[in-house]
């Protein structure tokens, strides 16, 4: 009998594994690419990659995806005799919790993306059926509501905040910033036009709309300005995953995808056509060059942002122009 496909690609990835072809330490192909690869279904490879992180080949490591396990961690495995079959998938199904699936969830989501996440993935990495997840969850958009909630919940704020408005704001802006380094799907969850009853995403607004409480402007100015702290966090921040994803269907790292387009920006410069294009990118080769830091360009944005809340303060004639 032919194994199912799931298998036949643990099989092979464990080879390569078994021959060093794929050291310790080393990037497992993702999700997207073993669904490319193979021809199967998203959820074929997350199952596929489930069983070889059960086994203990390999683990997953946030914003880099899944990697070979060192090889102590799956000697141990082994030698404790891996899942334990049935009866350890029994096991499993009675120790299940509402939190232990979307915990489990939530590390698919941040080494794959939500585009990986699953059902059934989630249950093959938590080594239960895909049923016994419905007795907690409802599917996956409800899944992906508590997963959210939880890691908004991550945020953590002082009892003492700081003095003044601008080093309450800047605190908000920066853990909310935080929380999408660590869990870059946040960013992708919907648009701000159609914001999310959280309890733990109300609690950082809240946290904020306190500390904007502060400065002597109507309601409704303070509200807008709430809101575009938190737009210009969540913009910057779904550049995140789509980095990633960008790494994932390219292969190419930001520096060499870069490097395969330079001939295309210097001819486009050397054209003419583009005069300030052109003086800048000149400007730039001759004192080193740019690298695009998404960190710097956090805080380099939310401080003009702020900036530009003093002025208003200072003239409160152009709060609303």
């Amino acid at each position: 009998m032919t194994p199912p496909p799931y298998l036949r690609i643990v099989e092979d990835i464990r080879h390569r594994i078994a021959t060093g072809e794929l050291a310790p330490g080393d990037r497992v192909p993702s999700t997207r690419r073993i669904a490319q690869d193979w021809g199967v279904a998203l959820a074929t490879a997350a199952r596929a990659l489930a069983t070889l992180q059960q086994e203990g080949l390999i683990r997953a490591r946030p914003r880099v995806g899944s990697v070979v396990a060192p090889r102590e961690q799956a000697a141990r495995r082994a030698a404790a005799g891996g899942t334990g079959g049935a009866a350890g998938a029994a096991g499993a199904d009675r120790d299940l919790t509402r939190e232990r699936i979307v915990r489990a969830a939530i590390g698919i989501a941040d080494a794959e993306g939500l585009g990986a996440l699953s059902m059934r993935g989630v249950a093959a990495k938590l080594g239960v059926s895909t049923m016994s997840t419905y007795r907690y969850v409802d599917g996956k958009d409800a899944l992906v509501l508590l997963m959210a909630d939880a890691a908004f919940g991550e945020a953590e704020f002082p009892g003492e905040p700081p003095e003044g408005w601008r080093a309450r704001v800047e605190l908000a802006a920066r853990t909310l910033w935080s929380l999408y380094r660590r869990h870059p799907w946040l960013a992708h969850l919907g648009p701000v036009t159609r914001p999310l009853a959280l309890p733990n995403l109300i609690a950082y607004g809240d946290w904020l709309l306190a500390a904007l409480g502060e400065l002597a402007l109507d309601v409704r100015t303070r509200f807008d300005l709430h809101v575009l702290v938190y737009s210009h966090v969540v913009g910057l921040a779904a550049h995140l995953e789509d980095e990633r994803r960008a790494e994932a269907a390219t292969g190419l790292t930001d520096e060499e995808w870069m490097d395969r387009q330079e001939a295309g920006f210097a001819e486009l410069a050397a054209s003419g056509r583009y005069p300030a294009f052109s003086e800048v990118v000149e400007e730039l080769r001759a004192t080193g060059g740019y690298d695009l830091r998404l960190d710097e360009l956090f805080e380099f944005g939310l401080q003009r942002l702020l900036d530009g809340i003093a002025v208003g303060l200072a003239d409160p004639g152009t709060a609303r122009r």
